[in-house]
């Protein structure tokens, strides 16, 4: 009898303690797990977070980027807010990754609360039907010019109004010609120029003056200098025109360097100095892209060691670059060379090495 009703106790006994463990063993839900740790001791809690803490070290070592849902983001930054030591217990996101999330939630709700209504335009629908008829069938009229048509009618609406209509039925006129167009037109009749710094093997600045033909892309003229002036550009560009005979424009910079005095010989020989807006290296683009081009092939795979050593290097260069190399803004045609023949398929394939063998140009022998 006795020992039945002590099985009985023992059975009881381990049923409760297991209750017990499972009522306070960790939940899947934090808000759970957090009821049940009201009922444990600190001791156990302490080790526990230890046994945790070591796991969460253990695959922070093996895991590179963790995924978080938007529910997790939202649970870590409210519990940061009740934790004191917030910054040390984060393990597997920074604390500045935290706070990057609460910032941008206040801007959420910010932005949601100060969301205004939508409102319905109050506009009948036949006036607005009226103005896109306006709009579609009289090209040339403005805002000012349909809302004295509308007075006509009786409709009186502002200017602003029936400009934003206008802007939805009708898309903005273009303006005058752009200088691209510009440059397209008058490619062929159109020189651009400009200056390319360099250092020698002291360090010691040299500058290269470039002049090329917009149309072809052949480099017309190249001098090097170490203290470039205004008489010494101008000297350049009359050496470029020797008879007087010029382009109808050149497009230059507002570099110093250039001045009055390069404007005067162009002037004398019947060109018109076309100047690039400040900060707008695209409107000299062909001479930017030549220079890039100088830069790349030649100038940062040579040692400069003097002003004429420049001078020499550049000279072959350009020669390579007007008579053997293709260019992609001239359909990958020569600057002063023949059109390309994709016939020529006989005879031997030569290749003459340039600047010591860092470019070759390639061509057919009989």
């Amino acid at each position: 009898m006795f020992e039945k009703l002590r099985d009985l106790v023992s059975d009881l006994v381990d049923h409760v303690e297991r209750k017990v463990r499972e009522w306070t063993r960790p939940r899947p839900s934090i808000f759970l797990g957090a009821a049940s740790d009201l009922l444990r001791g600190k001791n156990d809690l302490v080790v526990e977070n230890a046994l945790l803490r070591q796991q969460l070290i253990v695959l922070r070592r093996q895991v590179t980027r963790t995924a978080l849902r938007p529910g997790d983001r939202v649970k870590l930054v409210l519990l940061a807010r009740l934790a004191r030591s917030w910054q040390d217990a984060l393990l597997i996101v920074k604390p500045d990754t935290v706070l990057r999330w609460h910032r941008r939630g206040f801007r959420m709700f910010w932005r949601r609360k100060s969301r205004g209504g939508s409102r319905s335009s109050r506009i009948p629908k036949e006036i607005v039907s009226l103005i896109r008829d306006m709009a579609l069938s009289n090209r040339l009229w403005g805002a000012e010019r349909m809302r004295g048509e509308l007075l006509k009618l009786g409709i009186r609406l502002s200017k602003r109004t029936i400009q934003r209509y206008l802007r939805r039925f009708r898309p903005p006129r273009k303006s005058g010609q752009t200088s691209a167009t510009f440059v397209e037109n008058h490619a062929h009749q159109m020189w651009a120029c400009d200056f390319l710094q360099t250092y020698d093997i002291l360090f010691r600045p040299i500058f290269a003056f470039f002049l090329i033909e917009v149309g072809s892309r052949k480099v017309v003229q190249v001098s090097v200098t170490r203290a470039p002036s205004q008489a010494w550009t101008a000297q350049q560009l009359r050496n470029a025109t020797p008879w007087g005979q010029g382009p109808r424009f050149l497009i230059r910079d507002n570099d110093d360097k250039f001045g009055t005095a390069f404007d005067a010989v162009a002037k004398a020989a019947g060109t018109k100095i076309l100047r690039t807006p400040i900060q707008a290296p695209r409107a000299n683009a062909v001479c930017e892209r030549f220079l890039g081009s100088v830069r790349r092939d030649c100038l940062d795979h040579i040692v400069i060691l003097s002003e004429q050593h420049l001078l020499s290097v550049l000279r072959e260069y350009v020669a390579y670059f007007n008579e053997a190399r293709p260019h992609q803004g001239i359909d990958q045609r020569v600057p002063v060379g023949p059109a390309n023949d994709n016939t020529a398929r006989q005879g031997r394939v030569i290749a003459r090495p340039v600047l010591g063998g860092l470019h070759h140009a390639y061509r057919r022998v009989a």
